[in-house]
């Protein structure tokens, strides 16, 4: 049985950004490139916020890489780390108000062959855990910067190359642990990463206090 296909509303996105990065958590993301399709089931989000959070890209207020923050919300935010991974961020917020959740894992649900194609020999459950395995997995590059979520509100970024992708409801976690956010130095300690604590497919396991 395939997991469900509608979309959230853009007012899910349009709301704090903790709130939405909490209930990510369980949701599944879709992504369509190539006449492929993929999907998986969220697992492990992190929250970033506008100027009140120092480890956030809009800490310095907003430049030409991180405007897409800014909103409107229900964009697609995508960056790219030591010149080699991307990275998947969900825009949220009321418009002018910076906020993203970075997506960090995906339990996979739908087109692993795709998946398996694009990450090599990765286990199953390992395909889309992290953000950069994730984005391989489902071939998202910097060209799905500022997309739209939502598969009728979607635009092709590439002649060749129709891209969707969107948000749907799924699986809430019986277990939702809460704790520091992955690989920074700023702010560390605030509990802004949310995971399904039972999945088998997160990027690093709930070691932290709380979780």
């Amino acid at each position: 049985m395939l997991p469900p296909r509608r979309p959230l509303p853009r007012r899910f996105f349009a709301r704090d950004t903790v709130t939405v990065a909490r209930e990510l958590v369980g949701c599944t993301l879709w992504a369509a490139a190539g006449g492929r399709t993929c999907a998986g089931r969220i697992v492990e989000s992190e929250a970033y916020l506008d100027e009140r959070d120092p480890a956030s890209h809009a800490a310095r207020g907003r430049t030409e890489r991180n405007a897409v923050m800014f909103g409107p919300a229900a964009v697609v935010y995508v960056y790219l780390i030591y010149g080699l991974h991307y990275c998947l961020n969900l825009v949220t917020e009321a418009e002018g108000r910076a906020g993203a959740v970075l997506v960090r894992a995906l339990e996979p649900l739908v087109g692993l062959e795709s998946m398996r194609e694009r990450c090599g020999s990765a286990r199953d459950a390992g395909l889309c855990a992290g953000p950069g395995r994730l984005c391989r997995a489902l071939g998202i590059d910097l060209a799905w910067n500022g997309l739209p979520l939502g598969d009728r509100t979607s635009r092709p970024v590439q002649p060749d190359r129709d891209v969707r992708v969107w948000v749907a409801a799924g699986r809430a976690p019986a277990r939702l642990a809460a704790g520091p956010r992955v690989g920074i130095r700023h702010a560390a300690a605030r509990p802004f990463r949310f995971c399904d604590a039972d999945s088998a497919s997160l990027s690093r396991r709930p070691v932290a206090e709380g979780f």
